[in-house]
């Protein structure tokens, strides 16, 4: 299975992709950040970071994509551009028929490392021990995002499999009633 995990913002938007076989064993694809100019009207940042993710949904044709639960925080106009550049994945995704979840930080601290209450240092670190990588993706956005993916395929792979086969059969009874 390959999971493309999004860590959404509004300036820099994480992307990772992961491949797992099965079980644990999980190889890293591709990891990066989509980023937008902070002096742009937010309608042309979202068309940027939405261009972005369509050509890694584009690039590296996931079997599902993981993005991380908008959750309240203080700053209104944080998570507000969080939540928008979340809905630009999850269309993206919905575009292609690919099954989304979403996880909250928690889950992904508890999935990746054993603890909901991990610091980003603990994640960042079981991301580079469980992908086998030589050192942490930077910057924080980019390692957050192959969390979110380790995460969805630690938790989330059976769900996946079964979201798949039902938007595949939902899109041959579409096909069925074009033709």
């Amino acid at each position: 299975m390959r999971v493309l995990g999004i860590d959404p913002g509004l300036t820099r938007c994480g992307l990772g992709v992961v491949d797992s076989s099965g079980g644990r064993a999980m190889s890293l694809v591709a990891v990066g950040v989509a980023r937008s100019a902070t002096d742009l009207p937010i309608a042309e940042r979202l068309h940027a970071i939405g261009t972005e993710i369509d050509a890694w949904l584009d690039l590296h044709r996931p079997d599902a994509v993981a993005v991380e639960r908008v959750f309240s925080q203080h700053n209104v106009r944080t998570v507000m551009g969080t939540a928008q550049v979340s809905g630009v994945a999850m269309v993206a995704a919905a575009r292609r028929g690919l099954p989304v979840a979403l996880h909250t930080p928690s889950e992904v601290k508890a999935a990746v490392s054993g603890s909901g209450r991990a610091d980003k240092a603990q994640v960042a670190a079981m991301v580079v021990r469980l992908l086998r990588l030589d050192a942490t993706p930077k910057p924080a956005d980019a390692s957050d995002a192959l969390a979110l993916a380790i995460c969805h395929v630690l938790r989330g792979g059976a769900q996946s499999r079964i979201d798949a086969a039902l938007a595949a059969a939902r899109a041959t009874r579409r096909q069925g009633t074009l033709a």
